[in-house]
C-alpha cells in the first residue's frame, strides 16, 4: 500500500514495484477519476477500494484516507513517501509541462494534464493535517505490530528501496 502527498511519486513507485515483483498494480486515481475530471462519489470510491484490497495480491497506490483503516489490514506492507513540500511541487510542475494535454500512464483515457487550482492549493496544503493522517496510522500499525511500515523522506531513500526490494524478491 503506497501513500503520500501529491506529487511524491505513487504511482511511479507502485509501477517499478509492480514490474519487479509481478504483482497487479492498482493506481485508485484510475479507479475514481472520470472523463471531465470528475469522481465516482465517495461511496462508490470507498466500495472500489475496498473491493480491490479484498484481493490475494496487489499494490495499491493512492491516498482516500476513508479506507486507509480497511486497506491497511489487508497490506502485507505500508509505503509512505513522505518527500518535501518544495520537491513534490516541481514534480507536479513537471508533471504539468510533461503531460498537457493528455492523461498520465496511471489515468484513464479522457483526463488530460491541466492545470487545475484546487488541485494545486490540495497539494500545497497537504503536510497539514493529511500527513499528520498518515503518521498516525503508522503509529497504528506500529502499535498493532502490522503491516511492516516504511517512510521515504527523499529521492535517495526511494531509490534505496526500490534496489533493496528488488533484491528481496
Amino acid at each position: 500500500m503506497i501513500i503520500g502527498g501529491p506529487g511524491s511519486g505513487k504511482s511511479t513507485l507502485a509501477r517499478s514495484l509492480g514490474d519487479i515483483s509481478g504483482l497487479p498494480v492498482v493506481h485508485l486515481d484510475r479507479l475514481f477519476l472520470q472523463p471531465g475530471w470528475t469522481n465516482i462519489g465517495t461511496e462508490a470510491m470507498s466500495r472500489l477500494a475496498l473491493e480491490e484490497a479484498v484481493k490475494p495480491r496487489w499494490i495499491l497506490d493512492g491516498n482516500y484516507s476513508a479506507t486507509w483503516g480497511f486497506r491497511v489490514q489487508k497490506a502485507d506492507l505500508l509505503v509512505f513517501l513522505d518527500l518535501p513540500r518544495t520537491l513534490r511541487m516541481l514534480r507536479i510542475r513537471w508533471r504539468l509541462w510533461q503531460y498537457r494535454g493528455r492523461p498520465r500512464p496511471d489515468l484513464k483515457p479522457g483526463l488530460p494534464e491541466r492545470f487545475d487550482p484546487e488541485f494545486w492549493d490540495f497539494a500545497r496544503s497537504w503536510d497539514g493535517t493529511k500527513r499528520d493522517q498518515a503518521l498516525n496510522l503508522i503509529k497504528d500499525c506500529h502499535a498493532r505490530g502490522r503491516p511492516k511500515c516504511v517512510i521515504l523522506r527523499s529521492r535517495r531513500a526511494v531509490t534505496w528501496f526500490v534496489q533493496e526490494f528488488k533484491r528481496s524478491v
